[in-house]
């Protein structure tokens, strides 16, 4: 069958949401793909003043952005740091926690059960057997070691991008490892507020070189085209470097913003939908779709999104994708937190602007 199928898989996840801040709608389709390798995780109540939202793009199978969707969300939240009002420091943490929690006997047992039926059966019967007794489903930092025929696992060779926002009063917080994406619409300009961690870049390229690898046609030693997952544990096996300078790094970039009245949304989108469209494009689509009035919940307009990236054949490669897409709009007035937030950067974002500019010029 190969990577791909004779007819795309058009059927859709979709959900909508809301609170008294923010409402949001999602969107994922399988498309071309033989297999669906994307996840996602929306929680506009991660605490009584918290929102979260993820998307996570697989490759190499969905095992490790199934993992993240149900776990680094929960991380965050336990992190000590979280309490203590930092963010950045909770959510960085948490992405390099999921490779830590992937290894050994209960990381292999976690993901086989969000693998295939065989592996679901297998891991099933291992954790009758082997997992500790009497461990409370509930304690979600409780991650005991576990004796077993898989205790020695390095962890998976499959891996994951990971782009996460969290929404705590009026400051946004964007962590991002690999190629999935978050934009801004301020006045109905895009602004990036993550990178896409390619190969070629300069600090990515360095940081590959100085830790024993390669690039080749643009992939990390020949094969993986992002030089930032969670997962990919082939690529983080010198003992002598810390996980931040691996070949291949889960180390998240952090970007602190202010939302001001002027912030209208942000998506977060897996490369199937930048593949096809610039930031600045979609932002114009969105609000279009917006404007026209033509659905009410924001679900529908990310289906049309997706609808309208699908290519119409495979002979192309963009379009082909597996696509996942949140849209999180603002409610207005945007509350000032005041003397209680966190200090963030002037809008808007310096970095996001710089960054984007350059992007919306290029051709579709």
């Amino acid at each position: 069958m190969g990577i791909y199928l004779s007819t795309p898989k058009t059927d859709k996840f979709s959900e909508d949401g809301e609170n008294g801040k923010l409402k949001y709608g999602l969107s994922s389709m399988q498309g071309w793909r033989a297999s669906m390798e994307d996840a996602h995780a929306a929680f506009p109540d991660l605490d009584n003043s918290t929102s979260f939202f993820g998307v996570y793009d697989g490759h190499g199978g969905k095992v490790v952005a199934k993992f993240c969707a149900k776990y680094l969300h929960q991380q965050v939240l336990k992190h000590e740091a979280y309490s203590a009002g930092d963010l950045g420091s909770s959510v960085q943490k948490s992405f390099f926690r999921m490779d830590e929690m992937m290894r050994g006997q209960r990381g292999w047992r976690e993901l086989a059960a969000l693998g295939d039926k065989v592996n679901k059966f297998t891991g099933m019967i291992e954790g009758l057997i082997w997992s500790p007794r009497g461990e409370a489903n509930d304690q979600i930092d409780d991650w005991a070691f576990e004796e077993g025929p898989h205790s020695d696992f390095s962890g998976p060779t499959s891996g994951s991008t990971a782009c996460v926002a969290i929404i705590r009063n009026n400051q946004l917080v964007v962590a991002n490892a690999g190629d999935s994406r978050c934009v801004i619409s301020r006045k109905g300009q895009a602004y990036n507020l993550s990178r896409d961690h390619k190969p070629e870049l300069e600090v990515e390229k360095e940081r590959i070189l100085k830790a024993g690898g390669f690039i080749h046609a643009g992939r990390v030693n020949g094969s993986l085209n992002l030089a930032r997952a969670i997962g990919d544990m082939e690529f983080k096996q010198n003992k002598y470097l810390p996980a931040e300078k691996q070949i291949v790094t889960a180390s998240p970039d952090i970007n602190t913003v202010e939302l001001c009245d002027d912030d209208d949304f942000m998506v977060l989108a897996c490369d199937g939908i930048w593949d096809c469209m610039s930031s600045q494009q979609l932002v114009d689509f969105i609000h279009e779709q917006l404007h026209s009035g033509s659905s009410n919940k924001l679900s529908g307009v990310c289906e049309r999104v997706l609808d309208r990236c699908l290519a119409p054949s495979t002979a192309g490669g963009e379009g082909c994708d597996n696509m996942t897409m949140i849209l999180v709009q603002f409610k207005k007035p945007i509350v000032n937190s005041g003397s209680t937030s966190t200090e963030v950067p002037a809008s808007p974002p310096e970095m996001a602007a710089k960054e984007s500019n350059p992007a919306e010029t290029e051709s579709n």
